[in-house]
């Protein structure tokens, strides 16, 4: 029996994201900004390639160690994602802004709608079915299996697939 939800590429990358944070032992709130920036920086890495958008022309490095408020980056499904330390514990930065974990849990509500926990389970399953250290280092990979099919190009930007439930449960070790 088919079990699937049509949606787009970037919030099943924030959902996975997310989950795959969480095992790797952020907390859950962290673990929705950290979804949520990772989503956006290969949104903009795809645009940039597709002409859509344009590489900043400032450069910035995140410093080595952070004092409070400051910026550092943590990386995530190879990906360096900058975050701010706050006194909730560390958030997701965009633009040097703090990402809420709450506007993040909306955008996935809003776009799996009725079937954001099914989705979430499928993916805990598959991310909890791995080591930390073997699903820090898969994380993307396994993305680019069950992700859904989309044009390439700029024909399948912002364009919707089918997310395959039951293939996400499959690739549970």
């Amino acid at each position: 029996m088919p079990d699937t939800i049509v949606i787009n590429r970037a919030p099943v990358l924030t959902l996975w994201a997310s989950v795959v944070a969480e095992c790797l032992g952020y907390d859950h709130e962290a673990a929705l900004t950290l979804g949520r920036a990772l989503a956006g920086l290969n949104a903009q890495s795809k645009g940039r390639r597709l002409g859509i958008y344009h590489p900043s022309e400032e450069k910035r490095k995140p410093p080595k160690k952070a004092k409070p408020g400051e910026t550092v980056a943590v990386e995530l499904m190879g990906r360096q994602v900058p975050v701010i330390g706050t006194e909730e514990g560390i958030r997701a930065a965009e633009d040097g802004a703090v990402m809420h974990p709450n506007q993040v849990e909306r955008y996935l509500k809003g776009k799996f709608g009725d079937d954001l926990d099914r989705a979430r389970k499928a993916m805990e399953a598959l991310a909890k079915s791995f080591k930390p250290e073997v699903l820090a280092d898969a994380a993307f990979s396994l993305y680019e299996q069950f992700r859904p099919e989309i044009p390439s190009g700029a024909r399948g930007w912002g364009a919707k697939g089918e997310l395959d439930l039951n293939y996400v449960r499959s690739l549970a070790k």
